[in-house]
C-alpha cells in the first residue's frame, strides 16, 4: 500500500521541543498550506495540517525554524484515537514527517514577524 504525503507550507507558531519518557525528541507543528485556487472572494484559502516530527528532524526544526518559516515535508498520514476526559472518543489525523526541507535561508526566516 502507498501512504505518502508531500506538503509545502508555513509554520503557524514557533515549534517547541518535547522529550518523551524514553528520551526521544518530538515536536508537533501546524503547517499552513495554501490551496491552488481562489475562493468566491478571490482570495486563496489555506489548510492547516497537524504534523509530528521525531528525533533529529524535530531538534533541527526547533533550532532553525520559527513561526512563518517556509518548509517542505515528505511523510505519511497516521490516524489514532483516544478517549477524552468526558469519555468521548477523539480521532486524530496527522502527518508523520520522515523528511523535512527548510526552504528559506535562516537569514530570511529571522525577518518574518
Amino acid at each position: 500500500m502507498i501512504n505518502q504525503v508531500t506538503l509545502v507550507g508555513r509554520l503557524t507558531r514557533d515549534p517547541e521541543l518535547k522529550v518523551t519518557q524514553e528520551g526521544t525528541s518530538v515536536t508537533n507543528v501546524t503547517l499552513a498550506v495554501t490551496r491552488n485556487y481562489r475562493n468566491q472572494e478571490g482570495e486563496y484559502d489555506a489548510d492547516f495540517v497537524q504534523c509530528t516530527f521525531w528525533k533529529k528532524t524535530a531538534e533541527n526544526t526547533v533550532h532553525y525554524c520559527r513561526k512563518g518559516s517556509l518548509i517542505g515535508i515528505m511523510g505519511r498520514i497516521q490516524t489514532r484515537h483516544y478517549d477524552n476526559q468526558e469519555g468521548k472518543r477523539v480521532y486524530v489525523t496527522e502527518v508523520i514527517a520522515e523528511y523535512v526541507k527548510f526552504l528559506e535561508p535562516k537569514k530570511l526566516q529571522q525577518t518574518i514577524p
